[in-house]
């Protein structure tokens, strides 16, 4: 290998953030490590519980100390660390609906230990997001509210409560992805509003998280498009990362996953990173692996920069600038460690696990609301039947979660759960919960939503079910704010701000122990 040529790689090295599959290092991640890899981003397939995470996190570390270990930890419907069991905390939505700031930044220093604990350096956290529109399809809970005051504060809280604990935290995704109605892991969202609407309603979040007592350490910009920024998605769009300059923004500008749908051409990832480059970026994530050739992914974001580089495209000083980034915020994490006493281990790791359960469920039983008529499901009485009428695949969290039904069946060891993939499978489970029992009680009927938007498949077989059964309770677990226009009064809602393990458990607690003094 030349001179130019070994020089070229580290460079192009120093700006990639790939993902590996499994939970030990493939052997041409650890010859990237050794060749100037800027970081690496976890899944759920390399941390099925906290000690490998640490373990794992260990080794990299040793290979690489400047390495940057990055994982979309949110809480809630999107966790890495807690995928197998279900996240301790309840997530963005539920901390927004308690509106106790206090309690945010204490939830983010348990989860930011939790990380530490197992190498985390940087969270892909908080979502900045404004949900605008209450009908999003990827941000929904993930986000701390629908108002940019909410979000600015709640926000700026999380990365506190992060930093106080040695981890460094993301902003995502900018400028805001809240008024989309349209899944960037499919397709590209457009927003069509002008740039003043953008400045007023989503950028605040962020203009606060730049200030210098939160400091955020980095951003992660969205698959989107807004014409008043420019004419490419926003991560390919130099006026895009123009602006996140303007408003005072100095660290690394992460793309989001470069294999989504919104921006994967016919070209593959390989021509989409040498474009976001030229927009702006500094850290490339290139995606989860999941049936894919882990090292080929990365070697097609490598060769096309490597070959970007060698045409002139993209010159070697620009990623040594987007390096220079990186490794000031490596140092900056660093630093916070050493401030928070941070050690990574198992045992600190399983500390520091028990203690995110205890602020976890404070939070989700504080957040944990009810709408409509009072009513109680007695454990001593007949268990329900529950009916998810939830459809859609979660591409944020990996999968639609099943811990409602986890702690109704806990709770109710009867449960009957009516699972259909199909229209003929819904129609025996209507008939199912719809008919009247000749002998004995009737057994109450438990509805698990997300997002039943009027005109929408989930929306239609909830008012069938409605219609058969006035008196079925609905477990709400998308956004909150959506849940009076969508189910009226006359449908009692407990509203569990979301789908993960502390929110179900908190819902199913508060249905049982529901009186009329509790309902809101």
């Amino acid at each position: 290998m030349t001179t130019v040529h070994h020089d070229a790689l580290r460079a192009v090295n120093g700006v990639l953030l790939p993902g590996f599959t499994g939970t030990d290092a493939p052997a041409w991640l650890l010859a990237a490590c050794e060749e100037g890899l800027a970081g690496v981003v976890y899944f759920a397939y390399n941390t099925p519980d906290v000690a490998t995470t640490a373990r794992l996190s260990a080794h990299l570390h040793e290979v690489s100390p400047d390495l940057l270990i990055t994982i979309d930890e949110e809480g809630g419907d999107v966790s890495r660390l807690e995928a197998v069991t279900g996240s301790s905390i309840p997530g963005a939505a539920a901390l927004g609906t308690v509106d106790d700031e206090d309690l945010t930044e204490r939830v983010a220093l348990a989860l930011g230990r939790l990380l530490a604990a197992t190498g985390v350096d940087l969270d892909l956290a908080p979502v900045l997001d404004v949900n605008s529109r209450t009908e999003n399809p990827v941000v929904g809970v993930r986000a701390f509210g629908a108002t940019p005051g909410l979000v600015s504060r709640h926000g700026a809280a999380f990365v506190q409560g992060l930093h106080r604990a040695g981890v460094g935290a993301c902003g995502k995704h900018f400028p805001g992805h809240g008024a989309t109605d349209v899944d960037s892991h499919l397709s590209l969202p457009v927003v069509d509003d002008t740039l003043a609407a953008v400045r007023e309603r989503d950028l605040p979040p962020f203009v606060r998280a730049f200030e210098p007592d939160v400091d955020i350490d980095s951003i992660m910009t969205a698959h989107l498009l807004v014409p008043a920024i420019g004419p490419r998605p926003v991560s390919l769009e130099p006026a895009a990362a123009a602006l996140a300059r303007e408003l005072g923004f100095e660290g690394p500008i992460i793309t989001d996953a470069l294999d989504m749908g919104a921006v994967t051409g016919g070209d593959g990832i390989g021509e989409v990173a040498v474009q976001a480059i030229e927009g702006g970026a500094d850290l490339l994530c290139l995606g989860t692996t999941v049936g894919r050739d882990d090292e080929a992914l990365f070697r097609q974001a490598q060769s096309a920069l490597l070959a970007a580089v060698a045409d002139g495209r993209v010159t070697i000083e620009r990623l040594h600038e987007s390096a220079a980034r990186t490794a000031r915020t490596v140092r900056r994490v660093r630093e916070l460690q050493a401030s928070a006493g941070a050690t990574c281990g198992t045992a600190e790791a399983t500390a520091a696990l028990e203690a995110l359960a205890a602020v976890g469920q404070e939070a989700a039983e504080r957040a944990v609301r009810v709408h409509g008529p009072a009513t109680h499901l007695d454990p001593s009485g007949p268990a329900p039947d529950v009916v998810d009428l939830r459809q859609r695949f979660d591409h944020a969290a990996g999968r639609t979660a099943q811990h409602v039904q986890s702690a109704l069946v806990a709770t109710f060891p009867g449960t009957t759960l009516h699972a259909f993939s199909d229209p003929a499978g819904w129609e025996d489970a209507l008939t199912a919960v719809s008919a009247r029992p000749s002998d004995g009680p009737i057994r109450p009927l438990v509805v698990i939503t997300r997002e039943p938007v009027p005109g929408s498949r989930e929306a239609g077989m909830l008012d069938a079910l409605r219609a058969a059964r006035p008196d079925l309770v609905a477990v709400h677990t998308g956004f909150p704010d959506a849940v009076p226009a969508w189910f009226g009064d006359r449908t009692t809602v407990v509203v569990a701000c979301g789908t993960g393990r502390a929110n179900a458990r908190a819902a199913v607690g508060q249905l049982t122990a529901l009186t009329p003094e509790v309902t809101r």
